[in-house]
């Protein structure tokens, strides 16, 4: 559903991305991890067609996603919020669904079904001004899911959200799953992708640097190489996995 093979990008001199090739696949979660500055953003930018690749190609379903009828299989739910605070919930969704070619009768289902994917039928009609945070949140990936597209690509939904949300958004991604979409998301929090991903890409300098499941990850590293712990551990996380293969060193963006 979900291919990159063998991508390269670059801003003016600068690689960003060299030679990525990765595949999700219908009913599978993907994490995309890395240090900032790896090229997460750019790979999801490529996925959208918003910037064109210096070679290799990206395929998303059958298509191009520099087509637009091919990134009408696609929700974007971003990071940065694209809420707009003025409108209610309901006129947020509207809007999205008319923006992907959704009205009358089906635009109203999508609507009211989102807002109960997201739990906030009860605010549907309040401005998205009064919302807390964690139902802002929600309500950024309802906003891609409006379409019903069976491509999605999740970019840190879970930012600055309260357990209660984060809950609500980790059973949704689940449901999601099981109604067999594809989906790519990006996180720094190693525990969700563990919890949630079938397999996890790590980038770093613009490669992906490792590959597999979280428990194939975790059981290829040798603990005994890691920095001394109290008590010395006897099995390694995901973070041990990404910190032994990024390094220590801080990136700030």
């Amino acid at each position: 559903m979900l291919e990159i093979r063998g991508l390269d990008a670059a801003y003016g001199d600068v690689p960003v991305l060299s030679g990525v090739t990765l595949r999700v696949g219908a009913g599978e979660i993907v994490a995309l991890l890395g240090p900032n500055g790896a090229g997460k953003s750019t790979t999801i930018s490529l996925l959208v067609g918003a910037l064109v690749p210096d070679s290799g190609e990206v395929r998303v379903g059958d298509g191009d996603p520099a087509d637009a009828a091919t990134r009408l299989g696609i929700g974007v739910a971003p990071q940065s919020l694209a809420l707009y605070d003025e409108l209610s919930g309901d006129e947020n969704l509207a809007l999205f669904g008319r923006l992907y070619g959704l009205s009358g009768a089906k635009l109203a289902e999508r609507v009211d079904w989102a807002l109960a994917f997201a739990g906030l039928a009860d605010r549907r009609r309040d401005r998205v001004k009064t919302y807390s945070g964690g139902m802002k949140r929600r309500l950024n990936m309802a906003c891609a899911l409006v379409h019903d597209p069976p491509v999605l690509l999740f970019d840190e939904p879970t930012v600055g959200v309260d357990p209660q949300s984060r809950n609500h958004i980790f059973e949704a991604i689940e449901q999601l799953k099981a109604g067999g979409r594809t989906i790519l998301y990006t996180t720094h929090y190693m525990e969700e992708a563990e919890r949630l991903c079938d397999r996890v890409a790590i980038v770093d300098h613009g490669h992906v640097i490792a590959l597999g499941s979280p428990r194939e990850l975790t059981e290829a590293l040798d603990v005994s190489h890691l920095p001394p712990p109290e008590p010395r551990k006897t099995t390694a996380t995901l973070e041990d996995v990404f910190v032994s293969l990024t390094g220590r060193t801080l990136r700030d963006e």
